[in-house]
C-alpha cells in the first residue's frame, strides 16, 4: 500500500515539474509581449479615439505630452503633408528586434508603396526601454536613415532607459520636426552620445532575459533530479 503511495508521488512529482516549467514560460515568455497582430488598423484607431497621431497603450505618456504631440503633428501635416505617428507600448517580444517589430506594424498600416511614402512612425517599448522608426520614401528626401536612426537610437533611447518617457518622445520629436520642416538637424544630446559610445552595461531585455535562463535551468534541474530521486528511493523500498 505504501509503495503504490509512492509511486503516486512519484507520478505527481512528473507532472508537477512539467506544469512548473509551462507555468513559468507563460509568465516570463510572450504572455506579456503584445503582437503586430493585436494592433488595430488605423481606421478603427481613429474611430476609437478619434485621432492616429499618438496611440498610447502603455499609459506612460502624460495628457500634456499627448496634447503636444497631435499639435505638432497635425501642424506638421499640414505645412509638409508628412504625417508622424508616435506608438507607445508596455512589451514585445524580447526575442523581436524594435526595428523589425515597427517594421511590421507599418506594413500593416500602410499596405502600399504610395501609402508608406509619407508616413513617419515613432516606436516606443516602455517597459522593455525600446525604440525605433521607420519612414517612408517621400520622408528619406528630407530625412537621411543616419539621422532617422540617430532619433531613435540616441535621442529617444537614452531618456527611455531612464523611464523619462515622456522626454523620450517630445525630444525625438522635436528633433524630427525640426529636419522635416527643413531646419539644420539639431542632433543627438551629448549625453546621449556619449551614452552610446561608453555604455557597456547590460540593457534591462538582456538583463531579464539572462535572469529567466538561469530560472529555467535551475527548474530544468530539479525537474530532473527529485523525480530521479524519488524513483530510486522507491526502488530500495522493500
Amino acid at each position: 500500500m505504501i509503495k503504490i503511495l509512492l509511486k503516486n508521488l512519484f507520478s505527481q512529482l512528473c507532472f508537477g515539474a512539467i506544469a512548473l516549467l509551462i507555468s513559468f514560460n507563460l509568465l516570463t515568455g510572450n504572455a506579456l509581449a503584445l503582437q503586430v497582430s493585436d494592433i488595430p488598423d488605423l481606421a478603427e484607431i481613429k474611430t476609437l479615439t478619434d485621432q492616429t497621431w499618438v496611440i498610447d497603450d502603455s499609459d506612460v505618456l502624460s495628457a500634456s505630452t499627448k496634447s503636444t504631440i497631435i499639435s505638432k503633428t497635425e501642424k506638421l501635416a499640414e505645412l509638409t503633408g508628412i504625417e508622424v505617428h508616435v506608438v507607445a507600448i508596455r512589451r514585445i517580444d524580447l526575442g523581436q528586434p524594435a526595428s523589425e517589430f515597427t517594421a511590421e506594424l507599418f506594413d500593416k498600416w500602410f499596405p502600399s508603396e504610395v501609402e508608406k511614402a509619407n508616413q513617419v512612425l515613432l516606436f516606443m517599448a516602455t517597459e522593455d526601454h525600446r525604440t525605433a522608426i521607420q519612414t517612408g520614401s517621400k520622408v528619406k528626401e528630407v530625412l537621411s536613415d543616419s539621422v532617422a536612426n540617430s532619433i531613435a537610437d540616441e535621442t529617444m533611447l537614452y531618456p527611455a532607459r531612464k523611464a523619462n518617457y515622456n522626454q523620450s518622445v517630445n525630444e525625438g520629436l522635436a528633433r524630427l520636426e525640426a529636419v522635416l520642416r527643413g531646419n539644420p538637424d539639431p542632433g543627438a544630446p551629448l549625453l546621449a552620445v556619449e551614452e552610446t559610445e561608453t555604455s557597456n552595461y547590460a540593457t534591462r531585455e538582456e538583463t531579464e532575459a539572462s535572469s529567466s535562463n538561469v530560472v529555467v535551468i535551475i527548474l530544468l534541474v530539479l525537474a530532473t533530479l527529485l523525480p530521479m530521486a524519488t524513483y530510486y528511493w522507491l526502488q530500495s523500498q522493500p
